[in-house]
């Protein structure tokens, strides 16, 4: 491998600045133009339902909206336009994950099953035909956070099936639906969120869900202006959201939840009734109805649990920061790290009013992040920002690089174990802080870019590695590849045939069509005296394959 890792190195230095690509060669190559772009000082781009779209800009499109272009996706956006597309996507029904076998699971939970829930998700998200609600589900679980790392692993399978059935609703019902699931109300304790009394002396209230249901899930630690930029007091200092004072009432808000108890005689694994949102505890004790004031509101002395929490989520919704909060958040995962303020104010004006007097209409904020002019300047070669982008987190590295071989599940090793990136596991963050800090900025600039604390030497080895491991794990055969639908032997074919036309599939695969002329050359220069047999296409067409998909050339989606 010494001769891949010899051109790769050079460009490492790039990644800490990738979203800035002129410093590392041309990101942006020939190809078509999609959708022509509106004047960044617009509004919603305005596309016509049936405007034409060129490879490039689908290919782009795809990126944004789902977990990676297929040759059959571009395809289709091609033909139908992105507004068409967008519609027909908003309109399907969500997949759900088919769960209940989980719950007759043993405990511990053998390596079989622990493999087979590991595959879940990542297959979901592989292969779900609503793709977009998929990708947004996954942005969703990114910042509203569960983890696996306590709570049953069935919880939180349970936890993304939720995700998937409102994450493209209202925000206000998300945020109820949050509010009541069994893993949140675990993972976060309010199931345990108890007032002290003469009849509970143990019981103690628990700040945890109170604090992160405003800081980290509806409005963030500072108050912000529409546009996403902190406001600031008469000094200049930056001014707090709310108080340690707001937490210890809302705590008190939420008090009195439980797990539903019925039916009593559930299955050891379903102890949180995994499938069922928690409901108020109907003794006493358990709930403080005294009078509370939160954010400045009054929430009246004998209020039951679920007026309370509904009264909660009407605060936060109401709450000038909700919107540019979402907004910032839901760019970040789909489209570019650093939007403008510009961006986020447009977005933000949607989430407070989709046109119809309703706010938190996920649908049409998504619809804004996508279809802003900002979002699809891109489309076409060269007319993009600087700042635009985001790096390719590992599991969109992951599910990008099987669907463009045309698999329809991620390939599994003989032991049935299926590579997931090990520093991004769906449902398996170390913290409720998720994998990164949306405010992370890329070493040495000012360019937020909360994905490259995940670009690690492990990370960049994975990658350098990854669909080879498959064939050399496998005693050399492209069996399990084949089995998982992949069309690894097509790419295998274009090797044997011709560097030229290896490269040409490579580029309409993960390029747009437009590979950088330089990593074009770097992969003539490696087949032309390669590191393997000559006569090896399989070894040779994967190592490449690997190669190219490590380069920031792709690890940067602009």
């Amino acid at each position: 491998m010494n001769k891949l890792l010899s051109p790769i190195g050079k460009m490492l230095p790039c990644i800490a600045l990738a979203l800035a690509m002129t410093a590392c060669g041309p990101q942006d190559g020939g190809g078509q133009a999609g959708n022509q772009p509106a004047s960044l000082s617009s509004g919603q781009v305005q596309l016509s339902a049936a405007a034409p779209v060129g490879h490039y800009a689908a290919a782009r499109f795809a990126e944004q909206a789902s977990f990676g272009p297929t040759p059959d996706l571009v395809a289709q956006l091609r033909t139908d336009g992105f507004v068409r597309w967008l519609d027909a996507q908003l309109a399907m029904p969500a997949s759900q994950l088919n769960l209940a076998s989980f719950l007759s699971y043993p405990n511990p939970i053998p390596n079989s099953e622990w493999h087979a829930y590991q595959r879940m998700v990542p297959n979901l998200f592989l292969s779900s035909p609503d793709q977009l609600r998929a990708r947004v589900a996954w942005a969703l679980s990114q910042f509203i956070v569960v983890s696996d790392r306590k709570g049953d692993f069935v919880g939180a399978l349970y936890w993304m099936n939720m995700l998937m059935q409102h994450g493209l609703g209202n925000y206000r019902d998300l945020l109820y639906q949050v509010s009541v699931h069994p893993m949140m109300g675990q993972y976060l304790d309010n199931n345990q969120n108890r007032p002290k009394s003469a009849e509970c002396p143990h019981c103690a209230p628990n700040e945890n869900y109170a604090r992160e249901l405003m800081q980290l899930f509806s409005l963030g630690v500072l108050q912000l202006n529409a546009d996403g930029t902190p406001r600031r007091g008469a000094n200049g200092q930056f001014l707090e959201t709310y108080t340690q004072r707001d937490v210890e009432e809302l705590a008190r808000v939420l008090t009195g939840w439980q797990h539903n108890p019925d039916p009593p005689n559930r299955r050891d694994r379903d102890w949180a009734n995994w499938a069922k949102p928690m409901v108020p505890s109907t003794w006493p004790p358990e709930r403080d109805s005294g009078k509370k004031v939160v954010l400045g509101r009054t929430f009246p002395a004998g209020q039951s649990q679920e007026k309370d929490l509904r009264d909660a989520i009407d605060l936060l919704m109401n709450h000038p920061n909700i919107a540019p909060f979402v907004a910032t958040r839901l760019i970040q995962h789909l489209v570019k790290s650093d939007p403008t303020p510009q961006y986020v104010s447009r977005v933000s004006a949607v989430f407070r009013d989709n046109g119809q007097g309703v706010a938190g209409d996920l649908k049409a904020v998504v619809r804004q992040v996508l279809l802003d002019p900002e979002a699809r300047a891109g489309d076409m070669p060269g007319r993009g920002r600087r700042d635009d982008g985001k790096l390719r987190e590992p599991l969109l590295q992951l599910t990008a690089l099987w669907r463009g071989l045309g698999c329809t599940r991620i390939p599994q090793y003989p032991d049935g174990w299926t590579h997931a990136p090990q520093g991004q596991r769906p449902l398996n963050a170390e913290s409720v802080f998720s994998f990164y800090a949306p405010t992370d900025r890329a070493p040495g600039s000012n360019i937020l870019a909360p994905e490259q604390r995940l670009i690690n030497s492990s990370e960049l080895t994975d990658r350098l590695t990854l669909t080879y491991r498959h064939f050399s794990n496998n005693r050399n055969d492209l069996g399990l590849m084949l089995q998982a639908g992949c069309q690894v032997d097509r790419l295998v074919q274009a090797y044997g045939q011709s560097t030229s036309a290896y490269l040409d599939m490579l580029s309409m695969r993960y390029f747009r069509g437009a590979m950088p002329p330089t990593l074009r050359s770097n992969i003539e220069q490696l087949i032309a005296e390669p590191a393997w047999g000559r006569d090896d296409t399989t070894q040779g067409a994967l190592r490449m394959l690997d190669y190219a998909l490590s380069t920031p050339y792709y690890g940067v989606i602009k």
